[in-house]
């Protein structure tokens, strides 16, 4: 054990899960004081309600005098020397009260006002994120679904139901259905924003649209029947399945880019080049992917591996990345750190990550020289991680207050934590010390959601949650935000660690030449905390259901009356209309 602890990759993997463990815990006490807060002004409501209802005729009248005083205007000579210095008119409004600290913001609502888009690209939008919710709500729940499996194996007998068939339906309807459709409803708010003009085609969004959720509804049918693509991890649809999505990329590239050739701007912002380029990316991605030349053996391991890293790192990490450069500065209302660590980053992460693929085959028949090139490319991944993980929290600089005072931001601020440790663990993982411990365990499961649902999952509550705002009016409850950010991140975490530490000491009893058996027996009390996990993390999902539907739906608020015309409203007010 005090070996395994020596070796420097176990050290630092310790030191990035801290990070986020860290940044929880003094956040959840930020949450805590906001709550008892709540609680306080729920209880002067009350108080004040109970006032109202007991108010004399001479005190109504009073108030409306003080009413009618504060809504003076000035006529200009108050300040004459004839004139007596008095405040009859409510010139002065609460001098001696001090409710916040002056030099930090008040909480608002919203970080910014309403932005005004075509209708039709509103709806265009809206329609793109409610379906990447329902696959997301769909997947999760089939993923909660597995995850019970593994502490009730014998729940159920169907071979629809069985795990070799649902797993590969979790992992492609929140691959393509969720994060996907999300990235591209995103993409066509972003693209023409940043242009200063419009979609060149609604319709053909829809068309995207429309062929995206054939191809997650046919494929996910097909593999739970038993028909799939038997081989690569993540790429279980067939081929004409497949062959919809691809489909719908290649017209939304060419939609996007008659968008950017009549954009009212002669630069091209930095988040255009991600999105562009990642979906010229997958294309590559998918063909080659699906070609029939290599897909036999040990050129089908390479493929495999270049098409699961590059889906992950050219695709959905691109995209998110160029969202990102995008929605941040706007939920801040300030500019960018810097352009040029965005470039550096853009062009270092085409340059290293293409080429890691092979990181996950270490010590397989693979040649052994492209086993070094994909280590060697995976610690040149520091390069693009450190440069957009500095630029992203130098932009967040002087808003740090805003943790206490946002429900948005903190789903940033983890996005970004998850950015930088999840990857810094993906190279961690690719040394040859701790790919021989971990490697075929359950640590690789544990990764691909500390990045898929840390980083990508995040980032996309992020920006849902400063998108929909601004484009409806309409706020969703701090309360049930709150909720979702504390479900999503513990049930990560929970699900997270525990994979990882069962993971350690199941490659420690491998190494050990223990009898296989061994290390199952070990895995069921990590596993059922994996279910815990992955329970909170599906609940928070319902939430986030409801409040998107709150994004989009108006409801009516409770104020607590202060002023003397908000107090005069409530009396006239009717009981029933309260």
């Amino acid at each position: 054990m005090d070996k395994l602890f020596n070796e420097p990759g176990l050290q630092l993997t310790i030191i990035l899960l801290a990070i986020p463990i860290i940044f929880a815990i003094i956040l959840m006490l930020i949450r805590v004081n906001r709550m008892i807060k709540d609680v306080m002004r729920k209880i002067e409501l009350k108080s004040v309600n109970e006032k109202i209802a007991g108010m004399q005729p001479e005190e109504i009248s009073a108030l409306e005098t003080r009413r009618q005083e504060l809504e003076f205007q000035l006529s200009g000579n108050e300040l004459s020397p004839e004139t007596r210095v008095k405040d009859p008119k409510g010139i002065i409004a609460k001098t001696a009260d001090v409710t916040d600290i002056r030099f930090l913001h008040t909480k608002r609502k919203s970080a910014g006002g309403k932005i005004e888009i075509p209708t039709e690209e509103k709806q265009l939008i809206l329609w793109y994120l409610a379906c990447a919710i329902f696959w997301l709500f769909v997947g999760t729940s089939v993923g909660f679904y597995l995850g019970i499996k593994f502490v009730a194996p014998d729940a159920d007998h169907i071979s629809w139901l069985s795990f070799g068939r649902l797993r590969p339906v979790h992992t492609n309807m929140v691959f393509w259905g969720w994060s996907s459709m999300a990235m591209v409803g995103f993409s066509y708010y972003v693209v023409p924003r940043v242009g200063n003009t419009r979609i060149f085609s609604v319709r053909t969004g829809y068309t995207t649209l429309a062929l995206m959720n054939a191809a997650v509804l046919i494929g996910s049918i097909f593999l739970m029947s038993g028909i799939n693509n038997s081989g690569g991890e993540y790429r279980e649809y067939i081929w004409p399945v497949m062959s919809l999505f691809a489909v719908g990329i290649i017209i939304t590239v060419y939609n996007l880019l008659k968008t950017i050739a009549a954009r009212k701007t002669e630069e091209i912002y930095v988040s255009n080049w991600y999105i562009v380029a990642a979906m010229m990316f997958v294309i590559t991605i998918l063909v080659v992917a699906y070609l029939p030349f290599w897909q036999q053996g040990l050129g089908e391991t390479i493929v495999q591996g270049y098409f699961m890293h590059q889906g992950v790192g050219m695709w959905f990490m691109f995209l998110n990345l160029g969202l990102m450069y995008y929605f941040l500065p706007q939920e801040l209302n300030s500019p960018v750190y810097s352009y040029s660590l965005s470039i550096l980053a853009f062009w270092t992460q085409i340059l290293f990550y293409t080429l890691i693929g092979t990181h996950h085959f270490i010590f397989s028949a693979i040649p052994w020289w492209m086993q070094t090139v994909a280590i060697v490319a995976s610690v040149g991944m520091v390069i693009p991680v450190a440069a957009g993980s500095v630029n992203f929290m130098m932009t967040i600089r002087g808003s740090w207050h805003r943790l206490k005072l946002s429900y948005v931001l903190p789903f940033y601020v983890v996005s970004i934590i998850f950015y930088f440790t999840g990857s810094m663990q993906g190279t961690v993982e690719a040394f040859r010390t701790t790919n021989l411990l971990w490697h075929f365990t359950d640590f690789t499961v544990a990764h691909s959601h500390l990045t898929m649902y840390g980083i990508i999952t995040f980032m996309l509550f992020s920006f849902t949650y400063t998108l929909i705002p601004r484009l409806t009016s309409l706020q969703p409850p701090s309360l049930t935000v709150g909720l979702h950010f504390w479900m999503a991140l513990i049930g990560v975490l929970l699900y997270t660690i525990s994979l990882m530490i069962g993971s350690t000491e199941k490659g420690m009893l491998w190494m050990a030449k223990k009898p296989f058996i061994e290390s199952v027996v070990l895995m069921v009390p990590y596993w059922l905390w994996r279910a815990i996990g992955g329970t909170m993390m599906w609940i928070s999902h319902i939430i986030f259901a409801y409040n998107f539907y709150r994004m989009i739906k108006p409801r009516k608020e409770i104020l607590v009356p202060q002023t003397p015309a908000e107090i005069l409203q409530s009396i006239k007010l009717k009981p029933s209309d309260k």
